[in-house]
């Protein structure tokens, strides 16, 4: 990866590392927000539903709004909503106004991550893969760092996180606008109707219908990891997760590689996927154990990673349609439907036991890998007939719907 690169590059790069910060920035804060703000856990889990179930509808109109007004204007667009929203979130007194405003914000991370590695590669001096490695670099550090950030701030006091991702994004604002030159829009326009013609394909339809039980037990576990630590304080579980972090993007780009060329992309997909049920169920067994959940967390960090790569890869190449447009399909029914995750694993939570949501997130992963395995002819079919295939570090910053 070149370090030379124009300051534009770097201003869109940094403005990537916060925007992927809001995927576990609300992690550390999750039961602190519940106490301060009298909610119950599976209120504070809406945190996660309303911000995904928004951001994956947004996908749908990222390729609309892009094709008109140009990439520029579509990042400047996408960050000023995640400002507004991350301060009016941090500014409230009512877990209802915090929901809100945190979905909000997911509007606004769609539009800026969607457009955001479209603009890296323009800007860019070298060649298209030097580009994908910097922008896998600020999409790992980004997640890797968000629950760190949000333990950091999130001592002072729970309005921190919120606070701090404003500030930081006004930063990469105003270094956004003048440093990015203007992108008007060009190449032809998309249409809403555009993503739900692609799922007719079956093999990306089936690929998204995997995505959405996959993202079931993600979020699942992203939601009820801090309530299975009661012992750990807000730091605590930001290092929980952080290590997860580190570990889900450094498989992402380093493990699913070499794996995919080893055994194939749909083998590594089916048995990363059934590896990860198996790392939920025995966290749901073994949920008595706060070490043993520690390390159950941190380890889904490496199957979340590889499988993220994976998927894109398949779904890159699983329908003959333009890649954005492939995306916004698959990114549209894979967080709508997985949104849920968060918040039936904290109900669980409150109503059966502390090991209930993953139960249900394990259980929510294995049907996916039944699917899988069931559909997997249909996959390879698709995949073997798609033009070029990419690598898969390509293909899963092409996607950033896979991580954020």
């Amino acid at each position: 990866m070149s370090l030379r690169q124009p300051r534009a590059v770097w201003a869109v790069a940094f403005a990537c590392v916060i925007a992927f910060m809001g995927i576990g920035l609300v992690d550390p804060i999750l039961k602190e927000i519940a106490a301060r703000l009298e909610a119950t856990p599976s209120q504070v889990s809406l945190l996660f539903t309303g911000y995904m179930a928004v951001m994956g509808v947004s996908m749908l109109i990222t390729g609309v709004v892009s094709s008109r007004i140009g990439a520029k204007r579509t990042l400047l667009t996408g960050l000023v909503l995640i400002i507004a929203f991350a301060g009016l979130a941090g500014a409230s007194d009512s877990v209802g106004a915090v929901i809100g405003f945190r979905a909000g914000w997911g509007l606004g991370n769609a539009l800026f991550i969607a457009t955001a590695l479209s603009t890296i590669v323009a800007s860019s001096a070298g060649s298209v893969a030097q580009a994908v490695i910097l922008f896998e670099a600020a999409l790992g550090l980004g997640i890797a760092a968000g629950p760190l950030l949000g333990g950091i701030l999130g001592q002072q006091s729970w309005r921190g996180p919120f606070f701090g991702v404003s500030v930081l994004m006004t930063i990469a604002l105003v270094a956004t606008a003048f440093l990015l030159p203007a992108t008007p829009p060009d190449g032809p326009r998309t249409s809403l109707a555009d993503p739900f013609r692609a799922l007719r394909h079956p093999a990306l339809l089936l690929l998204a219908v995997v995505a959405v039980f996959y993202n079931l037990g993600f979020f699942s576990l992203l939601a009820a990891g801090p309530f299975a630590l009661p012992d750990f304080g807000i730091m605590a579980v930001g290092w929980v997760f952080f290590g997860w972090g580190l570990l889900l993007a450094f498989t992402s780009v380093v493990v699913a590689p070499w794996l995919q060329r080893l055994v194939g992309t749909v083998p590594a997909m089916v048995g990363c996927l059934a590896l990860f049920s198996l790392d939920l169920l025995a966290i749901a067994v073994l949920s008595s154990s706060q070490a043993f959940v520690v390390a159950g967390i941190v380890l889904a960090g490496a199957f979340i990673g590889i499988n993220n790569t994976l998927v894109t890869e398949a779904v890159m190449g699983a329908a003959p349609v333009p890649r954005p447009v492939a995306s916004a399909a698959y990114s549209f029914v894979r967080f709508s439907g997985g949104a849920a995750g968060p918040f039936v694993a904290l109900k669980l939570a409150e109503d059966v036991s502390v090991g209930a949501p993953f139960w249900f997130g394990g259980a929510a992963v294995a049907v996916g890998t039944v699917v899988a395995l069931l559909g997997s002819r249909v996959v390879v079919r698709a995949l073997r007939s798609a033009p070029a295939p990419h690598s898969p570090a390509e293909a899963d910053a092409e996607l950033v719907g896979d991580v954020a």
